[in-house]
């Protein structure tokens, strides 16, 4: 399968150097030079994942982000001259599923690519696999592990496709307490220490999302100097 990659990027030297790249590691490749024209590409057209830029004309990268995940829980990676960890985290809560600083080496980005691409397409497929069944269900949340959505009392619970995998890999072992360097390998590969917050703030959205107190969760536990579960309620 050819992958088609939509790069939002006003800067043509950057666009243009990771089209060259991607295109030379098999992906299709759309560029947009502003939010607007990029919304309207993805409003039209399927893609498997987005690269998006922050400080663009018209419609910025955050609210680009936020327009985006009304409709779709396709993989979004941030690029951003803004390093941060407000701006990094405040990425992270409004739906993208990495975020990468500039200057950023094109392999990085090409590396991250394909780590979204795994981790959302093949959604789910040990838990599918393991359990011979199509739902996961705790409580009253439900997984279709085909579809790839979560509902909750039947009514569907919007999820980035980070959040969706964590909560996957909880749900199929419940009562199982997993470290966040577990919980991270299984979204994104490699855990480093700097992964410490952005798997807090995965946590804390999906609590957001699927709690009906999460100051006081029901489903997702913090195990103190161990990492999460989550159990069979």
């Amino acid at each position: 399968m050819k992958y088609k990659i939509l790069i939002a990027e006003d800067d043509i030297d950057i666009s243009e150097l990771l089209r060259l790249y991607l295109e030379g590691s098999n992906f299709e490749v759309t560029t947009a030079s502003d939010g607007a024209q990029a919304l309207s590409a993805i409003q039209n057209e399927k893609f498997n994942l987005l690269v998006l830029d922050i400080m663009m004309p018209k419609i910025n990268g955050y609210e680009l982000t936020k327009a985006v995940r009304q409709f779709s829980n396709v993989p979004i990676i941030i690029l951003s001259a803004k390093s941060s960890d407000n701006d990094r985290i405040l990425g992270l809560n409004i739906g993208a599923d990495a975020y990468i600083t500039k200057p950023f080496n094109p392999m990085e980005v090409i590396a991250q690519i394909n780590a979204s691409l795994r981790r959302f397409y093949h959604l789910g497929s040990d838990a599918a696999e393991s359990k011979k069944e199509r739902f996961l269900k705790i409580g009253e949340l439900c997984v279709d592990l085909e579809n790839f959505v979560l509902t909750k009392k039947d009514t569907l619970v919007p999820l980035t496709s980070t959040e969706l995998k964590i909560l996957i890999k909880l749900m199929s072992s419940p009562g199982r307490v997993y470290t966040k360097a577990q919980l991270y390998a299984c979204i994104n590969g490699e855990f480093f220490e700097t992964d410490d917050n952005t798997m807090m703030v995965h946590i804390s959205n999906l609590r957001e999302k699927i709690e009906d107190d999460p100051k006081n969760p029901k489903y997702i536990k913090t195990i103190r100097g161990l990492g999460y579960k989550i159990d069979a309620v």
